[in-house]
């Protein structure tokens, strides 16, 4: 209204007279407020209508030093919901409201009305040691008719609460951690808006630190949800209607709550110390062996009077005669072209005596060396011209499949490494940088938003330090790492001595022995490291979407291994590290695909089963033929050659038995279609447990072979064998436990928690952490020492299986 600015503010107060009158003529005119003084613990019986509002005045002491919370409960006895009661809750710093029937929504924004609402009241700060402070309660509608309630308040006390037991495994519940602040979120639609908060159907679990509450008090809320979905639970039924109000029957929960005081920093000193101890002892008693070991080779050679600088061809001693071996000791036809055929000389169990000139050493030096893992090729023509003779014989000796250029083993043995180790390496930094920054990023969201159904942890043993929910699982992960770096040493240790010994032209370095190739044994030490690496890092935010992390590098291993069993007796035809890395790449892949899409999904395991069994086939036909086969457009016009002349028309055996053997044994376990006849919840370790029980059959049928071929094993490789077989079993008991499972819903997992029972400290699954650390680094020792037996024995009388 254009106005000169002096009567501006009479106009306004005037327009706000005008209606504040037409509005109190219309509606409040003819309303009746009561006022009453209330009491905690009564129960108040009344009735309000549109015409009266009603009024409740509580007088309610606050301490400082102590948190006690109010309930505030409301009952409508009435049965018709057009008309709620509002019910409006004033304090000091706070006002709350609701109205009952609550409508609260659920999944597909299904209304469920609830006659029955109780509210908590924050406590407000007061900077006195005690201090009085009203609250009030109005009760009013604007039903026309009168509508019978009930009102009771009552005080809450022992909030602070970590752990809460149930009988019951539904209603689906929520318990959340809030600070004591204004308003307190008790409802299904607002508990996890402030603080910690998590699912729960038996059990339920937080820790809270000092450091997220600065008040040093906190509430503990516990609310029942509208649905069970949330807790994997059925979906009962659909609206016929999107308006249609649901009955949520009776849904209650009987619960046990406790007071559970966290460990004190001493349990963290006493855990770490213990983690650290266990496998600094690892490190002392390596060194003790290498002691005694020294000192053994030391009184060894003073017995032989050989000094420490020669060889046993300037000694005049040779290798052991060949091991007699059922069907392959047959008129001497296993005997390459460098076997010796004077038996007589032999003199004892160790050493035979035989002349032989500078010239005759010298060739076999030259003919029997060592070839490097890293190469898939060979270097001279002599050699392509008789591949096909040499590996086609029944029998075959090692030094048929060690021929390869000494320039090669010569380079490789001078750099320490490979390409296994350096390919390893750079896989790792590659692949662990993202997984850091992910986990990094998971632990600051269940931090930030409180929500404790992320990660599933074992909360019954869940110990916090710093921004990390679980400490102790990473912890417990430190002796992989630990572990792999003390492999990693002893084989250093060991390269360097043969290093040495080729520098000498040692025979029983050159002629003798296994082929000594290390780097597949740096390969897998680094690997462990990084398996150790890549758990601590799945533990931060243990989760169904980053469990790969935690298998990636245990697919490693197990090819690791595989891979060295092979090399061992198979040198010049061992896979190289980039078709080896390949393979491993495509396992992990398929770990991720199954992860994302096996659960439910026929066709993926249609599709993987006939993957998985083309690949066998391939792998069963390179192992049997020792790599002289060719994929190519003719291997149809071949294989109905073959089946007809050794099936059909002579119907002749295998030419070589036992790798047919153990080819037959290895297609039954892949062949066993297990994910197609009852699928697993679990693919990543459904196919972890394939490459586990491939790797066990196959060292099964090499311990078999090199016992039947007349080989021993030193005492120091069976107790190895011993030890970690032990060890392996008693792991294998924690692994089992299950105390959590990401296949499941966050509060159905929570049902499979338990309490430390290691130190107040270490759960079920950290015990696995130990053990299963010590099992892998024993089983490494074993493929290191296994054939150590053979380091007298020249390599033209060492039999390959």
């Amino acid at each position: 209204i254009p106005a000169p600015c002096w009567i501006r503010p009479g106009l306004i107060a005037l327009l706000w007279l005008c209606g504040f009158s037409c509005c109190s003529g219309a509606v409040g005119e003819t309303k009746n407020v009561v006022q009453k003084d209330a009491e905690f613990d009564v129960t108040y019986n009344d009735t309000v209508t549109s015409e009266n509002q009603t009024i409740y005045a509580f007088n309610h002491t606050v301490s400082r030093n102590k948190t006690e919370g109010v309930r505030v409960s409301v009952d409508v006895l009435s049965q018709g919901f057009e008309s709620p009661i509002l019910f409006v809750i004033r304090q000091k710093q706070a006002v709350l409201s609701f109205q009952v029937p609550l409508i609260l929504r659920g999944l597909y924004q299904r209304k469920y009305p609830y006659k029955h609402v109780g509210r908590t009241l924050c406590q407000p700060p007061t900077r006195a040691a005690s201090e009085s402070q009203y609250f009030f309660v109005d009760v009013s509608t604007l039903s026309n008719q009168g509508t019978n309630y009930q009102l009771r308040v009552s005080r809450v006390e022992n909030t602070v609460i970590v752990k809460v037991n149930s009988e019951m495994n539904f209603p689906c519940s929520v318990m959340s951690i809030q600070d004591i602040q204004c308003p307190v979120y008790d409802l299904d639609n607002n508990v996890a808006f402030i603080g910690m908060y998590q699912t729960m159907t038996k059990k339920g679990a937080i820790t809270v630190q000092r450091k997220d509450f600065p008040s040093n008090s906190f509430y503990v809320v516990i609310v029942v949800k509208t649905e069970d979905e949330a807790c994997g639970g059925p979906l009962r039924f659909y609206p016929l209607r999107p308006d249609e109000l649901i009955d949520a029957g009776n849904r209650s929960k009987v619960l046990d709550v406790m007071v559970s005081p966290a460990i004190n920093s001493d349990i963290y000193v006493i855990g770490m110390l213990f983690c650290l101890g266990i496998f600094l002892s690892f490190y002392l008693l390596t060194l003790l062996v290498a002691c005694l070991e020294n000192k053994r080779v030391s009184k060894k050679r003073e017995v032989f009077q050989i000094p420490a600088d020669m060889s046993p061809a300037e000694t005049g001693k040779i290798p052991a005669s060949p091991y007699e071996y059922g069907s392959f000791a047959d008129n001497g036809s296993t005997l390459s072209s460098e076997a010796v055929t004077d038996s007589a000389t032999s003199t004892d169990n160790n050493y035979g005596y035989m002349d032989r000139s500078l010239d005759s050493v010298g060739r076999s030096r030259q003919e029997s060396l060592s070839s490097v893992e890293e190469d898939d090729y060979d270097t001279l023509d002599d050699i392509n011209s008789d591949k096909n003779i040499v590996r086609t014989k029944k029998f075959l000796c090692v030094s048929d499949l060690a021929r390869k250029d000494k320039r090669i083993l010569k380079w490789s043995n001078s750099s320490q490494m490979s390409h296994f180790s350096r390919n390893i390496a750079t896989i790792a930094v590659f692949y662990a940088l993202p997984v850091v920054q992910l986990v990094i990023t998971y632990q600051t969201v269940v931090n930030v938003t409180g929500n404790q159904d992320i990660c599933y942890y074992n909360f019954l043993c869940a110990h916090p330090l710093g921004a990390l929910s679980a400490f102790n699982n990473i912890l417990s992960n430190l002796g992989y790492v630990m572990l792999g770096l003390l492999f990693l040493l002893i084989v250093l240790k060991r390269d360097i001595v043969h290093n040495r010994a080729l520098v000498r032209n040692n025979l029983n370095a050159l002629e003798c022995g296994i082929p000594k190739h290390f780097g597949l044994f740096y390969a897998m030490g680094t690997a462990l490291m990084m398996e150790g690496l890549l758990s601590a890092c799945y533990h931060v935010c243990p989760n169904y979407t980053n469990f790969q992390f935690d298998t990636s590098f245990m697919y490693m291993i197990a090819g690791l291994c595989m891979l060295k069993l092979y090399q061992k007796r198979h040198p010049d035809i061992n896979a190289s590290a980039y078709t080896a890395y390949a393979c491993l790449a495509v396992v992990i892949f398929f770990s991720v695909l199954g992860v994302v899409f096996g659960k439910g999904n026929t066709v993926f395991w249609i599709v993987f089963s006939v993957i998985h069994i083309l690949a066998t086939l391939l792998l069963s036909t390179q192992l049997y033929y020792m790599g002289r086969w060719r994929l190519d457009s003719g291997i149809l016009r071949r294989m109905v050659y073959v089946i007809y002349t050794d099936c059909i028309r002579q119907c002749s055996g295998p030419m070589y038995i036992d790798r047919m053997v153990l080819i037959v044994m290895g297609n039954i376990v892949n062949w066993s279609a297990y994910g197609l006849i009852e699928r697993p919840n679990d693919f990543a370790s459904y196919l972890l447990a394939i490459a586990i029980c491939n790797l066990l059959l196959y060292f099964a049928f090499y311990i078999i072979m090199k016992l039947r071929s007349g080989e021993r094993i030193q005492c120091l490789a069976l107790v190895c064998i011993l030890f970690t077989a032990v060890v392996w079993g008693f792991a294998l008991y924690f692994f089992f436990q299950g105390l959590s499972t990401w296949q499941k819903t966050p509060a159905e997992s929570r049902e499979h928690n338990r309490d430390c029972i290691l130190l107040s400290f270490f759960d079920d699954h950290d015990i696995w952490h130990f053990l299963s650390s010590i099992a892998m680094f024993g089983s490494f020792l074993v493929l290191l020492t296994m054939d150590d037996d053979l380091d007298t024995v020249q390599r033209d009388k060492i039999y390959v299986f």
